[in-house]
C-alpha cells in the first residue's frame, strides 16, 4: 500500500458523501479522507490503485482530483 495526496474541488460534507460510496467501495482502497480546513481540500489514499485510477473514481463522482505527491 502507498500514500497518495490529490488537491480536489471537493468543498462540503455533502461533496464528501457523493464520493464516499464510489472511494468506499472501490478495491485497493484501505483508507481516504479529505481535509476541510486546507484551502487545496487535500484528499490522503491509502491504496495499491495507481493515482490515474483514483482521480478517475473521483471523476465519476462529479468531483477533480490532482496528484499532488
Amino acid at each position: 500500500m502507498k500514500t497518495l495526496q490529490f488537491k480536489t474541488n471537493i468543498k462540503c460534507g455533502g461533496c464528501i458523501a457523493a464520493v464516499e460510496p464510489v472511494l468506499t467501495h472501490a478495491e485497493g482502497i484501505d483508507n481516504w479522507d479529505v481535509d476541510l480546513k486546507s484551502p487545496d481540500r487535500i484528499m490522503t489514499v491509502v491504496t495499491d490503485q495507481h493515482a490515474t485510477e483514483i482521480a478517475e473514481l473521483v471523476r465519476q463522482a462529479g468531483y477533480e482530483a490532482e496528484l499532488i505527491s
